[in-house]
């Protein structure tokens, strides 16, 4: 979602080493009445209104049961099978407990769960002390989603022995000093349980009704009121606010980025690093000290409504933690977020003599402001919009085609995906869609004329999905343009948002919201991309793990089914021209070296994520490392080039830092699509967060670098510089499929006849010469 909702990082500040863990005699959370009668009242929901509705019975309550403590443990780190039994009496009767509206036994398993990540920190603190024998041949398993539980005390706690050990050995093998690396992971333990503790009934609530949620399918969540409102603003693109992207930065909250056009930016007294340390509303309201809050917290103290007030007491990026404070005031505004806005650029690309200007059109998400266009608001924030406005642009700089980039949007709007497949095809059915009765309605775009008749391409990935793979699958049925890249998620289901507030009738926000499964959709043509995703015309080399990457990786996702395709007709017909350019496709890459060194990357990527263990044994590690390293050096000089600078610091990809997934991936406590329908990955969020801090994984968050850091304990400086490497990266992905889209260019303007089948007639005057 937005980087103050994703980066809950609560690291400690100006100390040498981390403060002691709280008492363990804390305060347990429960339930309010609130949330018993939000869960009662969800339930009357899924159970009558769900597309696959299901009783809440013994057999659901015995499913909710096991992804609620999945959820909070995914990799059996922390629980025992003796705890999982000491629950296991009601295992079969949550869903009794909901409809007497008591939810004390999700909350007691919470309680334990954080009792017994207190315990298991404490235990990880004390084997900094011990030391560690690194010749020793023994490995840790760091993917443990399928293990079984722990039978023992002594059997976790062996877990834990090795984890702390490879994590030792990860910042050893970076170059860190025992004395750092004991620091440094001390710090880093302390830390998992402040964040725990920072938990409150909220979190707990969202993560048990969503192991409800998603027991019935994988992308139906219940979000509470905070998710709701995060959902709102990742549709709009809008909030009330002052315009500043905020990041955990030890314990302070440090501005990240500032926006332009925002408050914050037109009064120009923040640099990007300053920290936020205290948080006043109004022109005289008491100031809150923040140092320390959860992120999201101090989010809420900024943000608030239109032409309000907040003062701001800031510690300047250049001062030391002593130095002196400013206060700013600042009248928030509505602030857009541009950074998930549709955007454009034009490559140029040279086929022989003759050089192509290619469009590109990056969409992250299918965006659309609801309330506005619910208004009437004719100018209301839309990628449909935004893209229309993007293709004029392009066409003024004269480009040949236009390609729209799809990766990693993991979808958004169903009226945005018909509405901006109208773009290109003009007026028709774009997508069927049935419901739970069985009744049968088009999606249909009514724009009579195309904004963009030219030669076309679509750009995916297995992270394009929902919205992506409507707008995917339109456009191939009707021949419209190529599809390019890898197969799609597979995710073929509608969801609406049930705000349970205004079924209540509550005054505030209380309840959430309810986004459910209500319909499934299909293409044009009649089939589904429910599981099977959208197959490109042109294949490129999956990136991720396939098995784990996708709808398929779910144990409860409706089955693939087709029905009788709509009355449609094809703008075009790319089956001539498909083959032809597959075969220029496989000629260049075959001798093109970075395709190559992309193509060596993913196979040695894919071949790591299947490996469940690494060696404990520094020899074998350095031995690993080397290798990874030389071949990287081999496949990307430049690489080597620009690090003989840094010489010292190395950077290999290790199995314990292999790539990570991106956005779309199967998250262990909430499984649904992250960056679609909802905008945030509501389940579990807060939970997520502890393990997004390096509970749950074993792996760094850097595909080339492994410094042993968790992504929490990098600097502001260090995290940005990370950020602007990745942007310089080649895209050899979108070099290429642009150099495809030129192929298409060039056959059509070399021949009149196969330029008629691949274009629209309205194109034919303008393409062909």
């Amino acid at each position: 979602m937005f980087r103050y909702v994703a980066l809950i990082a609560l690291a400690l500040a100006g100390t040498a080493w981390a403060k002691p863990a709280p008492d363990a005699a804390n305060v347990l959370l429960k339930p309010t009445a609130d949330q018993t009668q939000a869960a009662l009242l969800a339930t009357r929901f899924l159970t009558r209104f769900h597309y696959k509705a299901e009783p809440l019975d013994a057999a659901m309550s015995a499913q909710i049961f096991d992804r609620y403590f999945d959820a909070l443990d995914i990799d059996r780190l922390f629980f025992t099978q003796a705890d999982i039994d000491r629950f296991k009496p009601q295992r079969d009767k949550l869903g009794d407990a909901i409809y007497a509206q008591d939810l004390s036994v999700p909350y007691a398993i919470f309680n334990l769960y954080e009792q017994r990540v207190g315990e298991r920190t404490a235990y990880a603190r004390q084997q900094l002390k011990q030391g560690f024998d690194f010749s020793k041949d023994e490995s840790y398993r760091y993917e443990r989603e399928k293990a079984p539980w722990a039978q023992s005390e002594a059997e976790v706690n062996d877990i834990w022995r090795k984890r702390v050990k490879n994590d030792w050995l990860r910042l050893s093998l970076a170059g860190k000093k025992d004395a750092d690396i004991r620091q440094t992971l001390d710090k880093r333990y302390a830390n998992y349980l402040d964040r725990m503790r920072q938990l409150n009934s909220e979190d707990v609530f969202q993560t048990f009704m969503n192991a409800y949620a998603m027991a019935i399918e994988p992308h139906t969540n219940y979000l509470g009121p905070r998710a709701s409102e995060n959902f709102d603003i990742a549709m709009k693109l809008s909030l009330e606010g002052i315009g500043a992207v905020l990041q955990r930065d030890d314990d302070y909250t440090a501005i990240r980025e500032i926006v332009p056009g925002g408050p914050a930016s037109l009064s120009g007294k923040f640099k990007v690093g300053d920290r936020i340390v205290g948080v006043g509303q109004g022109e005289s309201g008491s100031l809150t000290d923040v140092i320390g809050w959860r992120l999201d917290d101090v989010v809420d103290q900024i943000r608030g409504a239109k032409n309000t007030t907040v003062r701001l007491e800031v510690l300047p990026v250049d001062a030391g933690p002593d130095g002196k404070h400013q206060l700013i005031a600042l009248v928030r505004k509505k602030v857009s977020i541009e950074e998930q806005a549709a955007k454009s650029s034009v490559i140029e690309v040279k086929n022989g003599d003759v050089t192509h200007r290619i469009g590109v059109i990056s969409l992250p998400t299918f965006y659309e402001d609801f309330e506005a266009r619910r208004r009437g608001d004719k100018d209301y924030k839309s990628a449909t919009h935004d893209v229309e406005k993007l293709l004029g642009e392009l066409k003024k700089q004269n480009v040949d085609g236009v390609l729209v980039d799809l990766r990693n949007n993991g979808g958004g709007s169903l009226s945005e995906a018909i509405d901006l497949t109208g773009l290109f095809i003009g007026k028709g059915p774009v997508v069927q869609v049935r419901n739970a009765n069985g009744r049968i309605e088009e999606g249909r775009n009514t724009q009579t004329s195309m904004a963009w008749d030219g030669p076309l391409e679509v750009l995916v990935n297995r992270n394009s999905a929902s919205a992506s793979e409507i707008f995917a699958a339109a456009i191939q049925d009707y021949g419209r343009g190529l599809i390019v890249g890898e197969p799609t998620y597979g995710k073929g289901t509608v969801q609406n948002l049930v705000d349970l507030d205004q079924m209540a009738q509550n005054e505030k926000p209380t309840f959430g919201e309810l986004k459910m499964t209500i319909q499934q959709f299909f293409r044009v043509n009649g089939g589904s991309t429910q599981l099977r995703g959208v197959t490109p015309d042109i294949a490129f080399p999956i990136t991720s793990d396939f098995a784990q990457n996708g709808e398929q990786a779910f144990d409860n996702s409706l089955p693939w089914t087709s029905i009788t395709a709509a009355s449609y007709l094809p703008t075009s017909d790319l089956k001539t021209i498909v083959p032809m350019l597959e075969a220029r496709h496989e000629a260049r890459t075959a001798s093109e070296k970075d395709w190559q060194a992309y193509e060596a990357d993913i196979a040695d990527a894919r071949k790591l994520r299947k490996e469940t263990t690494i060696s404990l044994n520094e020899q074998v590690r350095r031995q690993e490392r080397d290798e990874q390293e030389r071949k990287r050096l081999e496949r990307h000089p430049e690489v080597a080039a620009a690090g003989a600078s840094s010489a010292g610091n190395p950077s290999p990809e290790t199995k314990e830092n292999a790539p990570v997934a991106e956005p779309g991936t199967k998250s262990a406590a909430s499984g649904n699509i992250k960056r679609a329908e909802t905008g945030s990955d509501a389940a579990g969020s807060a939970v997520r967060s502890v393990k997004q801090g390096g509970i749950a994984s074993a792996s760094g968050d850097d595909a080339h670098q492994d410094d042993g850091l968790q992504a929490d304990e990098r600097s502001l400086k260090a995290d940005l510089a990370q950020e602007q490497a990745r942007k310089n990266e080649k895209d050899v992905v979108l070099t290429e499929g642009s150099r495809i889209l030129g192929d298409e260019i060039d056959l059509i303007h070399s021949d009149t006849k196969l330029a008629a089948q691949v274009l629209p007639h309205s194109a034919l005057k303008n393409s062909v010469d």
